[in-house]
């Protein structure tokens, strides 16, 4: 419900209170009705409001995945909450999370747009909540996408065979992965702004594109290269994620051939006060 939906729906009320009958004599019942007029206007103005916080957040998440498909990270860091807000946190992977606000940083920082690189991941499917007191809200998303390039001969010896495909273009190693994801975020409101406070990537799946993802998973699901993976670097060579701040808590269910699905990434419900909820 927009500002001038606002105005309509309050002309509205005052409109029926005067067509409703006769007023009731005495100044009591004039009061009476002049209350439940403004408390019918407070739960419109808290409508309003709800209405555009989620908005906001939604779009902040989607400009989050723009910026990071055209490799514009470090413009994604002003999309985070300040440093020093208490709680902060990020999680990529099962090996832990990361909460001092620099390391978390440093995932946004030093990414390459190398020729022949593409990353297009798109977002989906959005559950979201926000807090009744406007302070918080939570998100989550499903995720689908695009990642893939071109390496030298030599230096895709520094990765694992199931990394590229078995032929060459150009002379040079392909790596073409669809890739499957879920996003459960957190959002902080500061100055007015809404802000990323807590961030998990739930991976559920990866397909090399000859592979195809069980086959992947036989043969990718145990090997550390694949969990720790941060970006392929402008020289070639793989660039690993930094050392964990502390265990996971919420582990991602990401596909094995030895396991069954289940629901880890919880959807958001309805709270008033983010002590009321739970963290991504």
């Amino acid at each position: 419900m927009n500002a001038k939906t606002l105005r309509r729906a309050m002309i509205g009320l005052l409109a029926s209170a005067a067509l409703a009958g006769p007023v009731m004599a005495g100044p009591a019942a004039a009061k009476d009705d002049l209350a439940a007029i403004k408390a019918e206007m407070q739960v419109l103005k808290a409508q309003v409001e709800g209405a555009r916080d989620r908005a906001a957040v939604e779009n902040l998440f989607s400009r989050y995945m723009y910026l990071h498909n055209a490799f514009r990270d470090t413009d994604i860091i002003p999309l985070w909450a300040k440093k020093g807000t208490p709680g902060v946190r990020s999680q990529y992977s099962n090996l832990g999370v990361y909460t001092d606000w620099d390391k978390i940083m440093s995932y946004h920082q030093g990414r390459p747009a190398p020729v022949s690189k593409l990353v297009f991941h798109y977002v989906t499917t959005p559950v979201i909540e926000v807090a009744g007191d406007g302070q918080t809200a939570k998100g989550l998303w499903i995720v689908n996408g695009l990642e893939s390039g071109l390496v030298d001969v030599d230096k895709a010896k520094n990765m694992p065979a199931w990394m590229f495909e078995k032929d060459l273009v150009q002379g040079k190693k392909v790596w073409m992965h669809n890739v499957y994801l879920k996003y459960g975020v957190d959002f902080i409101k500061q100055d007015g702004q809404w802000k990323i406070w807590h961030f998990h990537c739930f991976e559920v799946a990866r397909a090399p594109y000859g592979m195809g993802w069980i086959p992947f998973a036989a043969v990718a699901q145990d090997d550390a290269f694949n969990v720790d993976l941060m970006y392929v670097g402008e020289d070639g060579k793989p660039v690993f994620m930094p050392k964990v701040d502390g265990p996971a808590t919420v582990l991602s269910n990401t596909y094995r051939t030895d396991t069954s699905q289940k629901l880890e990434a919880r959807p958001p419900e309805p709270y008033r006060t983010f002590s009321e909820t739970f963290e991504y």
